[in-house]
């Protein structure tokens, strides 16, 4: 697994993700950045159930002012750090090892807002996307203008809308679809 651009294009990271995690795929990546392009640069990136930190770490590489790594294993938070370490980062970022709904919470109550929220639980946690997609619609947590994707399989489908939340674009790529939501009122 490499990093695709900005400051540290073509650095390798270390990738041996717990038991569980689906690392998204370098294509996958690029596709997802191509698409976000300049709204990267000075933003505030939430990468949920980060595994080993390639979102994240794509993003800081790219411009991102902060980024927030969520992941409740221990390995995977073990993982990111060394990623990080590896690539000489050490200020810009935070690494919240819990659990996804609880991490966005406490950003909520920390008056943090994101501008690019990125979240890809198991494809099996249903649980989790509905959660997630609950609490954004609801919570002050997206900063005005901001975007949250969702990574999920080809064979579930999220809903069009949640709450303030609309489905703006869904990207089909192999067995994953790429799913953004933007708050109607922008």
């Amino acid at each position: 697994m490499r990093i695709i651009a900005g400051q540290f294009k073509s650095r390798h990271l270390k990738t041996s993700p717990p038991a569980g995690t689906r690392p998204t795929s370098d294509k996958l990546r690029e596709t997802l950045f191509n698409v976000l392009g300049e709204q990267v640069c000075d933003c505030t990136f939430l990468d949920g159930c980060a595994g080993v930190g390639a979102i994240g770490i794509e993003a800081i590489s790219r411009g991102a002012a902060t980024v927030v790594f969520v992941d409740q294993s221990r390995k995977a938070s073990r993982m990111i750090r060394e990623n990080l370490s590896g690539l000489g980062i050490a200020e810009g970022f935070k690494i919240l090892e819990m659990d996804l709904l609880r991490a966005v919470e406490l950003c909520s109550r920390e008056g943090t807002r994101i501008d690019l929220a990125f979240i890809d639980p198991p494809y099996d946690r249903k649980d989790i996307y509905k959660d997630a997609l609950d609490y954004f619609a609801q919570a002050p947590l997206l900063a005005p203008g901001g975007v949250l994707i969702f990574e999920h399989s080809k064979r579930q489908e999220l809903p069009e809308a949640a709450g303030k939340l609309i489905r703006t674009r869904t990207l089909v790529q192999g067995d994953s679809v790429l799913t953004f939501y933007k708050s109607e009122a922008v």
